[in-house]
């Protein structure tokens, strides 16, 4: 099966953030991602975990799968949003099948 390179970027940011960091992909032309909850885990700050968090408070992880050539637009949309907030960003090369998704 053949397989084409791509990049995995992986954002963690304060949940209520999510809405203007999707909102800033969409607009750099990101066409997908996936959100997912982040339970806990620890940091410069030491642990923390969202058990006993009301509402929309900890964190969430949005991951985007994306051409080596449209990488820069989605790293800059992502910096304009986490600058300024509690956030991780990483870029990890990845492999995928049927590349004309991304």
């Amino acid at each position: 099966m053949q397989t084409h390179k791509a990049k995995r970027v992986e954002i963690i940011i304060e949940a209520p953030m999510e809405g203007r960091l999707t909102d800033a992909l969409t607009k750099a032309g990101v066409t997908g991602f996936t959100v997912l909850p982040v339970l806990g885990g620890s940091g410069r700050s030491g642990r923390w975990s969202r058990e006993g968090q009301v509402g929309r408070a900890g964190m969430v992880a949005v991951i985007c799968l994306i051409r080596p050539d449209r990488l820069d637009g989605l790293l800059d949309a992502a910096f304009a949003v986490v600058e300024r907030h509690i956030g991780v960003v990483s870029v990890t090369d990845t492999d995928v099948l049927r590349a004309e998704r991304f």
